[in-house]
C-alpha cells in the first residue's frame, strides 16, 4: 500500500509538471509552495562522487537513503505523469479559458512572492538590492523575443540544460525559456509524436544541468540565504507581468502546426483590454480564481505549519 507522504509527493511534482508546460509558470514556484523547495535542492546535490562511493561501500539502501531516492522518484514519477496527461488538459484549458488559467497562475505567484517575502530582512540593503535585481531580471526575460536556434544535438541538449535550471528556479519557466530559444515547439512536436532521438537528447541536457544548478543553487541558500531567496523572491515579483492575464499581441509566430501564436504581448488592464481586443475581459471569474489560488497558498502554509506542529507535540509525548 502506498504511504500517504508518497502520494503527497507524486501530486505535488503532478503540480509541478502541470505548471512547468505552460510558458511563465515554473515548477520551482509550485516547488516552494508546497515546501518541498529545499528538500528536492538537497536530494539533487547529494549526487558526487562521494554517493557512489557509498553505493560501493554500503549498498544499494545505504544509497537509496543517501540521495533520498523514494523522494525524487516519488516526485519526478508525478512530473512526468502530469506531462504525459494533464498537459492535454492545460492545453484546454488555457485554449477555452486562457485569462481564467492566467488569473489563478498570478494568484498562485502573488502569494508565494508574500510567503517568502515574510521570512527576508527588509532592513538589510543588499537584500533590497537583490530583490530589485530580481524583479528587473524577471521583467526583462518577460520582454525578450524569441530567437531562431538551429536545431541539432549539441541545441536540443543546451536547451535541456538551461531550461531544467528554471524547473527549481521559482518565478522562471522552463517552457518560457524554450520559448525565448525558439525550440518550444520542436520539444512539444516531439513529446506529442514521441521522438525517442530528440527526447532522449533534451532529457540529457536536463539530468545534466539540473545537477550542476541544484549545487550552485543549494551552495548559495547555504552561504548567502538572505540575499539569494531576495533574489527569487523578486523573481517571482517581476513575474507577474509574465502571467497578467489582460494582454494585447502585437507581434505573432507561425508554430510547427502553421497556427499564428503570439510572440510579443503588451499588458492591458481589464478596461484597457475589452476596448483594444474587442474581447469580454470575464474579469469576474479571473478575479475569483485569483482569489483561491491565493487562499490555496495561505491554506497550504497553514496546513503545514499544523501539522509540524502535531508532529512536534507527538514527539515530545513520545520522549516524556
Amino acid at each position: 500500500m502506498v504511504s500517504t507522504s508518497i502520494l503527497a509527493t507524486v501530486l505535488k511534482g503532478m503540480a509541478m509538471g502541470a505548471a512547468d508546460v505552460v510558458p511563465g509558470v515554473s515548477g520551482g514556484t509550485i516547488a516552494f509552495i508546497a515546501g518541498i523547495y529545499e528538500r528536492l535542492l538537497g536530494a539533487l546535490k547529494s549526487f558526487t562522487p562521494a554517493a557512489l562511493l557509498i553505493l560501493k561501500r554500503e549498498g544499494w539502501t545505504a544509497f537509496w537513503r543517501h540521495v533520498d531516492g523514494t523522494f525524487l522518484c516519488a516526485l519526478f514519477g508525478g512530473i512526468l505523469l502530469s506531462i504525459a496527461t494533464l498537459a492535454h488538459a492545460i492545453e484546454f484549458a488555457l485554449h477555452n479559458y486562457p485569462l481564467q488559467v492566467w488569473g489563478f497562475f498570478s494568484g498562485l505567484i502573488l502569494a508565494s512572492t508574500v510567503y517568502i517575502g515574510r521570512h527576508l530582512q527588509w532592513r538589510r540593503v543588499l537584500v533590497l538590492v537583490a530583490f530589485v535585481v530580481g524583479a528587473l531580471a524577471a521583467i526583462w526575460l518577460g520582454s525578450v523575443k524569441p530567437v531562431n536556434m538551429p536545431i541539432n544535438t549539441a541545441t536540443i541538449f543546451a536547451a535541456g540544460a538551461i531550461a531544467i535550471c528554471a524547473m527549481i528556479l521559482p518565478g522562471i519557466s522552463g517552457s518560457f525559456l524554450l520559448l525565448i530559444m525558439g525550440v518550444y515547439p520542436v520539444i512539444i512536436g516531439a513529446v506529442t509524436d514521441f521522438n525517442l532521438k530528440l527526447l532522449a537528447t533534451f532529457m540529457a541536457g536536463c539530468v545534466l544541468g539540473l545537477l550542476l544548478f541544484s549545487h550552485l543553487l543549494h551552495w548559495l541558500l547555504n552561504r548567502y540565504r538572505q540575499p539569494t531567496l531576495a533574489v527569487l523572491c523578486g523573481v517571482l515579483a517581476g513575474s507577474l507581468s509574465i502571467v497578467w492575464p489582460w494582454k494585447q499581441t502585437v507581434t505573432t509566430m507561425v508554430d510547427r502546426h502553421g497556427e499564428l501564436v503570439p510572440l510579443v504581448q503588451r499588458n492591458l488592464m481589464p478596461w484597457q483590454f475589452e476596448a483594444s481586443v474587442g474581447a469580454n475581459s470575464a474579469w469576474p471569474s479571473v478575479l475569483a480564481l485569483f482569489v483561491v489560488a491565493v487562499v490555496m497558498v495561505f491554506a497550504l502554509e497553514y496546513g503545514a505549519g499544523w501539522l509540524t506542529k502535531k508532529r512536534t507535540k507527538m514527539a515530545g509525548s513520545v520522549k516524556t
